[in-house]
């Protein structure tokens, strides 16, 4: 049986494969990718937007000669074809998913503005209820700054910024913290919250409202076709273990879903 790939002194023939992709749950990653290339078919890119994708992926991966494009491909295991077509593959992605969710872009991210949406915000948290209720007063009085107290005081990493956090997306923090986040007006302290085994103090410092900017555009589209190959796979995909190829296929359940 052929050698199809060496690691190290280990020399892995055709018939290994099966069983080492299954061992090591990479069935589901190929399903997934194999569902990508039956979604991607019909997508065309212009010769333009080839030669304009290898230079992008040249200059990412800092390949500026001949000599060291083909160590690229030879520590890749790749040839030029290959490469090539991973680079048209992505590129017929990118168009897939504008085409297929974009016009859906605006109605997701009014559903999901509001986690989306980042504050920066204090904290100050103690396990002592009194200490948490004395440096309440302190700071309603004038008499103790945040960021000092909490540089003083507080038992968590914030210590080290005194007491400053973010900016953080508004689905991070507890949701008891994102609840006084969202009712409390900047610069104002609420009163001590205690959450499981901690008391804190909490100062909204600058709420950041979302914008539907390139950037969040390409991850709610991402998001999008996440959610739709996530149901591909549920819906499309069987494995059949060659020592039980009478029976039943296996559906990818937890295991592919984990991939997804």
């Amino acid at each position: 049986m052929p050698v199809v790939l060496q690691v190290g002194d280990q020399l892995i023939a055709e018939d290994e494969l099966y069983p080492l992709l299954a061992q090591y749950q990479l069935l589901p990653r190929l399903a997934r990718e194999l569902l990508i290339d039956q979604a991607i078919a019909t997508v065309d890119c212009s010769a333009e937007e080839h030669k304009q994708a290898l230079e992008a992926f040249c200059q990412q991966a800092q390949i500026k000669t001949d000599e060291q494009f083909q160590a690229w491909l030879t520590q890749a295991g790749m040839t030029q074809v290959q490469l090539e077509q991973s680079i048209i593959r992505e590129l017929k992605l990118e168009k897939y998913k504008q085409q297929t969710w974009d016009d859906q872009l605006e109605g997701h991210f009014l559903a999901c503005k509001d986690q989306l949406d980042r504050v920066i915000y204090s904290l100050i948290r103690t396990k002592e209820a009194g200490i948490a209720q004395e440096l309440y007063f302190r700071i309603q009085e004038g008499e103790g700054d945040f960021a000092d107290l909490a540089r003083q005081f507080s038992e968590g990493g914030e210590a080290q910024t005194g007491g400053v956090i973010g900016p953080v997306e508004l689905n991070t923090p507890h949701p008891q913290i994102v609840q006084v986040l969202k009712t409390t007006p900047a610069g104002q302290v609420a009163p001590p919250l205690q959450i499981g085994e901690w008391w804190v103090l909490i100062r909204l410092e600058k709420y950041l409202a979302s914008q539907l900017d390139n950037a969040l555009r390409q991850r709610l589209r991402n998001d999008l076709f996440q959610k739709w190959l996530a149901a591909q796979i549920q819906q499309q995909v069987k494995f059949f273990p060659p020592q039980s190829r009478d029976l039943e296929p296996l559906a990818p359940n937890v295991v592919v879903g984990a991939e997804a």
